[in-house]
């Protein structure tokens, strides 16, 4: 068959039922052999968005999410999100077209090294040269994109190769599936350590929330049943529920944030599928000396801040259910310090629910947000000055219901991600929250929402200008420098791509707005409200952090 039609069929043999892109003359026979395929091709205004939704496509299924480019200026937009997915450890596969390979030796119209600009920030690129093999390199990038931890695949298909006609059909056999043993001797290990402990501290990371409520549910029987309390990352949220009694919430907002008392005072940390890049261990790993458990799919990073005394590589599911078994007559502590330290977190975090300022504080905007969702919708963050306080004050209940990009941390990754989850989970409610910089990145595919119909809805926090950078601008140098920005008119600008467009004037129209906004399936809605970034610095202060003055000048109180 020909070589286009051949590679479709091998993502068909994959499970592919979506790919996100922008179709190019190069990539031309293979978009013509998927208008035969039943895969889904949602046509992009971007690449960089088509990444991102791949990216979140994998997060939210546990599946690789397949994202397409042509060549040259196609596969340099596709970078940002190739290297999201691959420092986040998302699944993800991209396929990107190329010229003929009879030019590529030499200076030719859009030509580049593709692959070697892609090597870094993939777990594996490769050129098709030869038609025949295809089966293995479509097979081979779906492994690699899927084997722990999670990340990038590159196929790029030369277009010369694409024509050509080829015997060679779609590997037979079951796609991959993991499975994850117990290592008897690591589980006794960590149970001498766990009894010895005297303030034992679960870290969550982003790998729990990868397993999602199988591994959940372990690491909770395991707090209830040995008595020890839990924080998690920016991308743990949720792998332990807020409600827990046992919850400290998030950690690596600041050097001095509450929570961090309770890791000063633990003796024994129990690293639950943690991605160091997140939160070194440099920043938690101090005060009382301490044991570390590492329990995760993969071996241990090697730091010197993160010498594991125990390391227990597999399923975190599996391996903390071994603990439980075998902690089976353990009696839970009595850690009156950390039931404190919860309680007072929980007074910080309720300290403006009721505030009636105007414009309204991050506190008070994310109560009113966590309000009108239910448990099961879906908060995806972007990256600026909001995505600390989503961090902080939002509280998940469940793996899977708060995303926030914290490994690559790009900004312009909350709207196209969010599309992807609405379009997955068409009765949950999904909100992408962007500051006014980020939600500018990828405005254009709000129209591919639109097209879809896709009802999701977006709440930008409009502080005219690039918040977070500010932020820690004014916390260093008492000045800020180049990060105030003139938008368009939010509301409008939604209306002309066909979008509801709301602007909040007073506290009390964001609920009202919000769940008209959840109404309406008829298409998306944007939400626009000014946000008091004043609040910023005084977190700096309170973290203990150097603090100087507001972006305009008042001293922080």
């Amino acid at each position: 068959m020909k070589a286009s039609d051949l590679f479709v069929k091998c993502l068909e043999a994959e499970g592919v039922d979506t790919i996100f892109g922008v179709p190019g003359e190069e990539n031309a026979d293979l978009m013509i052999s998927l208008a035969d395929s039943g895969i889904e091709f949602i046509i992009c205004r971007h690449e960089q968005a088509a990444a991102f939704m791949a990216d979140m496509y994998g997060r939210l299924t546990g599946r690789p999410g397949v994202c397409l480019s042509t060549l040259g200026p196609g596969a340099t937009n596709l970078v940002t999100g190739v290297a999201s997915a691959t420092l986040d450890y998302s699944p993800l596969v991209a396929i990107v077209g190329q010229a003929g390979t009879q030019r590529l030796h030499k200076e030719s119209h859009q030509n580049m090294d593709s692959i070697s600009m892609f090597h870094p920030v993939s777990k594996w690129a490769a050129t098709v040269r030869d038609p025949g093999n295809i089966p293995e390199m479509v097979r081979k990038a779906f492994r690699t994109a899927l084997a722990d931890k999670p990340g990038a695949a590159v196929i790029e298909l030369p277009e010369d190769i694409a024509k050509q006609d080829t015997p060679a059909m779609p590997m037979p056999g079951p796609r991959m599936k993991q499975t994850y043993g117990v290592d008897v001797n690591a589980v006794d290990r960590a149970v001498d350590l766990i009894r010895a402990a005297e303030a034992p501290l679960v870290l969550i990371g982003n790998g729990v929330v990868r397993e999602r409520m199988k591994a959940t549910r372990q690491i909770e029987a395991f707090l209830e049943k040995t008595g020890a309390y839990a924080a998690n990352t920016f991308m743990g949220k949720g792998g332990v529920s807020a409600r827990n009694p046992r919850c400290l919430f998030c950690v690596g907002l600041g050097v001095r944030d509450a929570v961090i008392e309770a890791f000063e005072r633990a003796d024994l940390v129990i690293c639950a599928g943690y991605d160091m890049i997140e939160w070194h261990p440099d920043r938690w790993n101090a005060g009382r000396p301490k044991k570390i458990i590492h329990i995760d799919r993969t071996r241990a990073e090697a730091d010197a801040s993160y010498l594991v005394d125990a390391e227990m590589v597999g399923g975190i599911a599996e391996n903390f259910e071994a603990l439980n078994r075998a902690l089976a007559d353990c009696a839970p502590r009595d850690l009156p310090e950390f039931a404190q330290l919860r309680n007072r977190i929980l007074e910080i975090l309720g300290e403006h629910d009721a505030d009636a300022s105007w414009p309204m504080k991050p506190q008070r905007i994310l109560h009113d947000l966590r309000s009108a969702m239910r448990d099961e919708d879906i908060l995806v963050s972007d990256v600026g000055a909001h995505k600390m306080w989503v961090a902080r004050q939002f509280r998940a209940f469940r793996p899977g219901a708060c995303f926030i990009s914290n490994g690559f941390c790009s900004m312009g990754f909350a709207l196209p991600a969010a599309m992807v989850a609405k379009k997955l989970f068409p009765d949950k409610n999904v909100v992408a929250l962007a500051g006014d910089g980020g939600f500018l990145m990828n405005v254009q595919d709000l129209i591919t929402a639109v097209k879809y119909k896709i009802p999701l809805t977006v709440l930008i926090w409009n502080d005219n200008g690039y918040g977070l950078i500010g932020w820690k601008q004014a916390a260093a140098y008492c000045r800020t420098s180049h990060v105030d920005l003139l938008n368009p008119d939010f509301v409008q600008l939604a209306r002309a791509f066909g979008c509801n467009g709301v602007e909040i004037t007073a506290p009390d129209q964001l609920i009202p707005a919000l769940q008209a906004a959840f109404a309406d399936a008829s298409r998306p809605t944007v939400i626009t409200m000014p946000v008091d970034y004043g609040e910023n610095l005084k977190l700096t202060a309170r973290f203990g952090q150097l603090q100087c003055f507001l972006p305009h000048g008042q001293p922080c109180d």
